[in-house]
């Protein structure tokens, strides 16, 4: 093996495959071009009884595959119920890094030392819990977003009281664990230069190497020519089983649709991702102008319908991919603050911000009615992203990152 080639050990909470999620989606990306310089083994906790095909397409993105089973409760079962409530009273972490713990996989990796592997690369927080105080190999920490700003924000959006008071116990762990666990690790990498500056100033750390900025496959991504979009449509895009995005719609649906149907009468939008709740299930059903659809195979031909991606995030961390996928087919964006934040785009240029319901919908509105207007954002958009923020441009920078690392830690490679 060449001295510049890695052995990454990969560790995940789970499948990558299918992609449905934005960061299944980065990793995935990231993993490839960095597969084609150095060996990666994928080291993931794999559901029980769970759909076992996406070991069959894991050589896309690694050389060895390392799987441990994993029982998962699914949502809203009385086996979630139950696993929620022990870990209120049992436990001080939070409950989205508690169900990630293996002893099995803990095992696992405190015997691994050099020269098996050259690098442990905990993708994500929440497979950390498996790792227990220092690692004994050179370790970096993904962060895609900031986990207890997610929770933090569920608090303050909050307005039942029983949901809120838990939101807020849930930040104050995450907090904890998230400040300590941090300093476990010899590197952390972010996926923006405002995470990063937050985790120096907010939680003191001084072993924070930069950030890998969001891209986009801008050859699956693109204009789809000869496809005519639906008069006065707009999107959402996303997993609807993660709580930031179905906040979103739904705040969307209450306090910002109905405003733009006032001044849009024939206004239709759609929801397009995997297992929406039977709350958001229910608006579909009441509302014939929204449409929910579930996981879909191909989210392109959505985004290729739309005269605009509305993207009404109150909630959330991290950068949105969402945001340049549809700016990469030329279809143009309204988004708040936090859902465009940390991306590098510019307000009026090519993305329309808005933080209260009213300028939302005065956005949507505008870009809907003024197709000349919207055609100068979307063109802006597609050739900031198609210029700056292919994946292969990502890949080198987080593979740079590494060796930056590395040599900082004395390794020689």
């Amino acid at each position: 093996m060449g001295r510049d080639k890695l052995r990454i050990l990969w560790l995940k909470a789970g499948p990558l495959h299918p992609l449905d999620s934005g960061g299944k989606i980065r990793t995935y990306h990231m993993l490839r071009r960095i597969a084609m310089r150095h060996h990666v083994t994928y080291l993931a906790l794999s559901p029980h009884r769970g759909d076992s095909s996406w070991t069959e397409r894991a050589n896309e993105y690694c050389h060895s595959l390392l799987v441990i089973p994993w029982r998962e409760a699914p949502k809203y079962t009385s086996v979630f119920y139950h696993d929620l409530a022990r870990n209120l009273i049992l436990s001080s972490l939070p409950y989205a890094i508690e169900k990630y713990h293996s002893p099995a996989l803990e095992n696992f990796i405190r015997s691994r030392r050099p020269p098996e592997y050259d690098l442990l690369v905990c993708d994500f927080l929440a497979p950390s819990v498996n790792i227990c105080r220092k690692p004994g190999l050179p370790s970096l920490l993904f962060q895609h977003n900031i986990e207890s700003i997610i929770w933090e924000r569920h608090y303050r959006t909050e307005r039942n009281i029983w949901k809120r008071s838990y939101f807020r116990m849930q930040w104050k762990r995450m907090l904890r664990y998230e400040k300590a666990k941090c300093r476990c690790f010899d590197g952390i990498l972010t996926v923006s230069s405002s995470d990063s500056d937050y985790l120096r100033e907010e939680f003191g750390l001084d072993n924070v190497i930069g950030h890998v900025p969001t891209g986009v496959d801008i050859d699956y991504f693109r204009p789809m020519q000869g496809v005519r979009g639906r008069e006065n449509h707009l999107v959402f895009t996303g997993s609807m089983d993660w709580l930031p995005n179905e906040d979103a719609v739904i705040y969307f649906v209450r306090e910002i649709y109905p405003m733009i149907r006032a001044a849009v009468p024939d206004v239709t939008f759609t929801v397009a991702g995997r297992n929406p709740s039977s709350k958001l299930l229910s608006i579909g059903r009441s509302d014939p102008s929204v449409e929910v659809t579930g996981a879909v195979e191909d989210i392109r031909p959505y985004l290729a319908s739309a005269c605009a991606l509305v993207v009404p995030l109150r909630i959330g961390g991290g950068t949105r991919i969402k945001i340049f996928e549809a700016m990469a087919m030329g279809i143009p964006v309204v988004s708040t603050s936090i859902g465009a934040e940390g991306l590098p785009v510019r307000d009026g240029k090519n993305i329309l911000l808005a933080d209260t319901a009213e300028i939302f919908a005065e956005n949507s509105v505008r870009l809907l009615a003024d197709r000349k207007y919207a055609k100068v954002i979307s063109e802006d958009a597609l050739e900031h992203v198609r210029t700056n923020f292919s994946w292969d441009a990502v890949g080198r920078v987080f593979e740079s990152r590494c060796m930056e690392l590395l040599n900082k830690l004395g390794v020689s490679k």
